[in-house]
């Protein structure tokens, strides 16, 4: 009988090399995102809560061009404001900008790589299959290890959580280019970047744009989850109140990042053009 192969400790033996070998690296990731983090928060937070509802109200009255949902927007902030949730509230929204943003510029590269390459293709494909499958649970004991506690290391276990639907619907939506424009634009004599640029990205962007929104969404879906490697933010108020079994508290902080989910999904939604159908 062949005895048990030793996955785990192999696992855990390339996990400490990295730790040990290459820990300079990470600390500079994490210097570099905590000072990333610490700017989009302190942005969000200079703002005074009623000038930050006004503008965020007139943006996406702007992005929608839907006044019942602008006048929605202001009445869901002002009653995350009512709540006491605020400061929580622009915490976590720091977190998901930079994480869900993160995604995205990893994301779009990556898409673009392995639509154009088979062989890259099949390599990601691998990787994203089991950063959707795999128990976020589990991950996170690697970012603990190399990231230690906070909200980086819930920022970095977001992105993987976050990432595979923008690499994933890019590739498809280039993929999808219909090949008579391709050849137009071989015709024309343009450039593997031009026609990225000119044909296949344009085609390809709604595609792109409901990855980025499905990107969004699971970068907010993890907050909770994050919480547990001490993110701070409304998803440590939920995991405080389960642990105190304390219903008005968790429906308090979830109601917030039910609000936040919701603006969100509807500007992504309409950003760059018409809305996404649901």
């Amino acid at each position: 009988m062949i005895g048990k192969i030793p996955l785990g400790e192999w696992v855990e033996a390339l996990v400490i090399w990295i730790e040990i070998n290459l820990g300079f690296l990470l600390d500079a990731i994490s210097d570099i995102l905590h000072v990333l983090l610490d700017l989009v928060s302190s942005f969000l937070e200079a703002f005074p809560t009623p000038l930050f509802i006004i503008l965020l109200s007139i943006l996406t009255l702007i992005i929608t061009r839907k006044v019942m949902l602008s006048v929605g927007v202001a009445l869901g902030l002002l009653l995350i404001d009512n709540m006491g949730l605020w400061d929580l509230s622009m915490e976590t929204l720091s977190l998901v900008l930079v994480a869900a943003g993160t995604a995205v510029l990893l994301g779009i590269p990556l898409g673009i790589l392995s639509a154009r390459n088979a062989k890259v293709e099949s390599v990601v494909k691998v990787f994203l299959d089991i950063m959707q499958t795999m128990p976020s649970f589990v991950y996170l004991i690697p970012v603990v290890i190399f990231f230690g506690l906070g909200n980086v290391p819930g920022m970095i276990a977001t992105v993987v959580f976050a990432i595979p639907p923008v690499v994933r619907l890019t590739s498809l939506g280039i993929r999808q280019v219909p090949r008579e424009l391709n050849e137009v634009a071989d015709s024309f004599g343009t450039s593997r970047l031009q026609k990225l640029f000119y044909v296949q990205l344009p085609v390809a962007m709604p595609s792109i744009r409901t990855g980025i929104n499905q990107c969004i969404m699971l970068s907010l879906s993890m907050v909770v989850i994050a919480s547990m490697i001490g993110a701070r933010g409304l998803g440590y108020n939920v995991l405080v109140a389960i642990q105190r079994i304390d219903i008005g508290m968790g429906f308090e902080a979830g109601l917030a990042i039910v609000i936040l989910a919701i603006i969100l999904d509807r500007i992504s939604q309409n950003i760059g053009g018409k809305e996404l159908s649901s």
